[in-house]
């Protein structure tokens, strides 16, 4: 007698996702690959800014911004060290490449999470609808939603920022949304009725409230954006990742290790920054 799961019990719908992607590519290709090749350019011309920027140009507004956010000159000369120590790994033209695909993807983080947070904030239905879906982002394997990105933007730099974006919006979504649930609705109710009206009340009111929170969400947005640069080196991302992967497949110990210390370098910075960010508005 077999123990396995009778067949007349099992369905598949890998059909009707494949039916529905072919789908998309078909009637929204073009759209599609303008969207995608937009992207592309943003991508590579900040790509290009960067490294138009003398090194220690960049390792000096790096300082500049740590000093500006933390007020500690110890921290900023720590901060510009670690950055200065990927330079010294010959990986810095991989860091830019990195820098950049972190920052598109953190910036459309911002653009779609933080409006998302605040409707559902603001209306109980949206985040009833919402929060299951924000669940499935965090919890799906990356490799998962990784296939139909391939298929509706091919390889390389685009899909990798689409990939990284489902799996670094919802902590910035959940923390904007956490941030306006806690503020005191006797403070809203006071800006009521001096005359604000719901757009001055959320925009001079509850967002400066509320920042702390978001800039704990966008601290935690870029760390798992960070943690996505090896997957979307699979892809055709160059980067860091890049190093990190080519370690793994050719078994080369050393150059992996250098790439991944070299990740969690740019990781220490820009989680410093950001953290002091949030402390300072509070």
């Amino acid at each position: 007698m077999s123990g396995g799961f009778p067949e007349a019990f099992t369905l598949s719908f890998a059909d009707t996702i494949n039916g529905w992607v072919d789908w998309l590519v078909v009637h929204y290709g073009d759209q599609l690959r303008s969207v995608s090749d937009r992207l592309l350019a943003l991508l590579v011309g900040l790509e290009n800014l960067l490294r138009l920027l003398p090194w220690w140009l960049l390792l000096l507004l790096v300082g500049l911004l740590a000093w500006h956010a933390s007020r500690s000159l110890l921290r900023s000369i720590g901060l510009v060290a670690l950055l200065g120590f990927i330079g010294t790994l010959g990986l810095w033209d991989k860091l830019l490449q990195t820098l950049a695909l972190v920052l598109v993807s953190t910036g459309l983080c911002v653009l779609v999470g933080v409006p998302l947070g605040i409707l559902l904030a603001t209306r109980p239905l949206a985040r009833r609808l919402v929060l299951p879906v924000l669940d499935v982002m965090q919890t799906l394997p990356a490799f998962v939603y990784l296939i139909p990105v391939l298929m509706l933007f091919g390889l390389g730099k685009v899909p990798a920022v689409f990939a990284t974006l489902i799996y670094a919006l919802p902590p910035l979504v959940r923390l904007t949304e956490l941030g306006l649930g806690q503020i005191d609705p006797s403070l809203l109710k006071a800006a009521h009725g001096l005359g604000a009206n719901r757009w001055q009340r959320l925009r001079r009111v509850a967002l400066p409230l509320a920042l702390p929170s978001i800039m704990a969400g966008l601290n935690q947005s870029v760390m798992m954006a960070l943690s996505m640069v090896v997957v979307a080196s699979m892809i055709g991302a160059r980067g860091l990742g890049e190093d990190v992967l080519a370690g793994i497949q050719t078994l080369n110990v050393g150059q992996g290790v250098e790439a991944g210390l070299a990740i969690v370098a740019l990781a220490m910075v820009i989680d410093r920054i950001s953290q002091a960010y949030g402390r300072t508005r509070h």
